[in-house]
This record gives structure tokens, sequence and C-alpha cells, in this order.
């Protein structure tokens, strides 16, 4: 049996109880939701295969059913001991956590190389700055939301301006602006706080996704998706979930779309097994991307619903041993630009 730990962590143990309690857990019930639904949508999809044994996280919050493995930290042990406890014990670790304050990025030095299903060190650091990212993939003639210095942002470049966390991840924090001098000084009130902000042109088109599978051997688009965006009164952007494979790989969008993956593959060097681009499609510039994340997305427990099983190929992308696939299914990075 191979062993694979699944933690996710806001389920498993990542808010403070402490914290909790006063209240934060009810703000953050959206997201928790979403966290629940994306580990066990790849719990069950492991379980699925044949010789594979999981294990997941809760925490004190939880009471799974009791046919299913789980783990829990011990009282007051910090949520990366934890990880590094538990992951020891298993062959492979499977991580869902945000890019924020480095989290992601500490989370896959707990678990260590050997274990981690998911992305390499220097493509999480990438993916895990939203001015790097957009940088870096401008640098290789991709269409990206740059970060704007806010004394410099010129007015009538657009009509609606975003500021948003650096190392945010999805819509978290996020606040449109109908005027530059008001996004302004949302910047520059979040900078006093040492929030890391970055101001950028809102993109008026389509919010859609990209779901892919990476490997060394290159990478396949599995879904193009649509993402639910809303905006309260006050500006706040709102993530209300994803609709999967709405347009066609083999239609003309369908095509541009699959080109700009494997080029943001080609540019991003590491991204491994799941893999989710968040771009608007914009009938003036054509797609631009917002962000990648480097990691399991909402997108893959809405495909995992529709029956589409991708565990198999997550753990070959990992070259786990037992697992393969075709090669030709994999579109090679570059192949397409």
């Amino acid at each position: 049996m191979i062993k694979i730990f699944v933690f996710e962590y806001l389920t498993g143990g990542g808010i403070d109880p402490d914290v909790a309690s006063a209240g934060s857990l009810a703000d953050l019930s959206a997201l928790i939701v979403e966290g629940r639904v994306m580990r066990d949508a790849i719990a069950a999809d492991l379980r699925a295969l044949a010789e594979i044994d999981v294990t997941i996280a809760c925490s004190r919050f939880e009471q799974p059913d009791a046919h299913i493995k789980h783990a829990r930290a011990a009282p007051a042990e910090p949520v990366t001991r934890f990880v590094a406890r538990v992951a020891r014990e298993h062959d492979y670790a499977c991580i869902i956590a945000p890019e924020c304050d480095g989290l992601l990025l500490r989370l896959h030095d707990a678990v260590g190389v050997a274990r981690w299903l998911g992305c390499a060190k220097e493509a999480i650091r990438a993916a895990s700055s939203k001015s790097a990212t957009a940088a870096l993939l401008a640098s290789h003639g991709i269409g990206a939301t740059p970060a704007l210095d806010p004394d410099e942002a010129i007015a009538n470049v657009s009509h609606r301006w975003v500021v948003k966390p650096d190392d945010g991840a999805g819509g978290l924090d996020t606040r449109m602006f109908d005027a530059l001098p008001a996004a302004r000084a949302e910047y520059e009130a979040r900078a006093e706080a040492g929030r890391n902000p970055v101001l950028q042109a809102w993109i008026d088109g389509d919010a859609l996704s990209l779901s892919l599978i990476c490997s060394d051997a290159g990478a396949r688009l599995v879904s193009i998706n649509r993402q639910r965006i809303g905006m309260s009164e006050s500006g706040i952007i709102e993530f209300d979930g994803v609709d999967v494979d709405v347009f066609s790989r083999h239609s003309p969008q369908g095509r541009a779309l699959e080109r700009l993956a494997m080029r943001v593959v080609d540019a991003m060097p590491g991204l491994r097994g799941f893999v989710g681009i968040d771009l608007v499609w914009s009938s003036k510039l054509g797609p631009v991307v917002i962000e990648v994340n480097p990691r399991l997305t909402v997108a893959y427990a809405e495909l995992s619903k529709k029956g589409l099983n991708l565990a198999a190929e997550l753990l070959a992308a990992h070259r786990v041993p037992g697992f393969s696939h075709d090669d030709s299914s994999l579109r090679l990075a570059g192949a397409s630009s």
C-alpha cells in the first residue's frame, strides 16, 4: 500500500482555536467549506485507486466518519510541525494551502521534496507573488496584469483599479475602485500597515480559469472554466464558485487558451501536478493572466463531481511507483507556443 497524507490548511487545524472561538471561524466559513470540498474530493479520488491508503487532516472542530482515517494536531502543536510529523508516517503528502505569508513554501519545507506531491519550490515562490508572476510572464511576452507604482499610475490608463495583497489567494481581501485617488489611498493605508499590497488596473472581460496537469514531461489542459465573480457595494471582490469545462478546448478560443497555458508552463519551471491559471479574456486585449495557483483549486473538486478522477494522473505526474501515463496525452510545454 502507498500511504498518502492529505492536508488542507483551514480544515486541518490551520486556524488557531483561540482565534476561531472568538469569531474568526464564522468569518471564514465560506473558505472552510471550499477547503473541505477540495480535501474530500482529492481524498475520495485517491481512495478509488488500488493500493492507496489515505489519511486526512482534520481540526478539533470536525468529526469525520468512522471509516475515514484522520490525524489531528496535538494541543498547541504548530501546524508546520504537525504536517512534518504526520508526513513522515506516510509515503507522500498532498498539501492544499494558500500562498499567503509564505505558508505553502513553509509546508513544502516541512514535508520535504521526497514526499511532496505538488509544485516545486521555485514555482511556488514565483506564483506566491502577483507582482513577481506578472513580471515573469511579461518577460516571456505573456499578457499579465503588472503591479503599478501608485505614484506613476496614470488615471486615463484604466477606468477602474484594484488593490489586493501581493501574496493573497484568489479574491481574498481584494477591492475595486472607480477612481485612482481612492485606490492610491487604500494602497498607502495597507502599505503603512505592513500588508504588502499591490495596485493593478482592473481588466474588464470574462473571468476564466484553466485547469492543468503538469509533469516534467509536459502539461495537459484539462478544463477551461468560468469563475463566478461578484462585487459588494463597497467594491469588495467576492468569489462565488466556478463552472468547469465551459469551453471546448478544440474551439478557436480553446486553442488560444491552450497555447497560453503551455506558454505559462514554459515560463514557470517547476509546475507539477494540478495547477490553476486565473485570467480575464478581454475584448480589447485578449487573454490576460491574473495569477497562477501552484496547488489544487476549487475547480478540481468540481471536475471530480462530474466524474473526472484525476488522481492517477496526478500521481503519475510525480512518478509515484506503479503509476504511469502515456506521454502522448501531454502536450509538451512550448509545443504549441
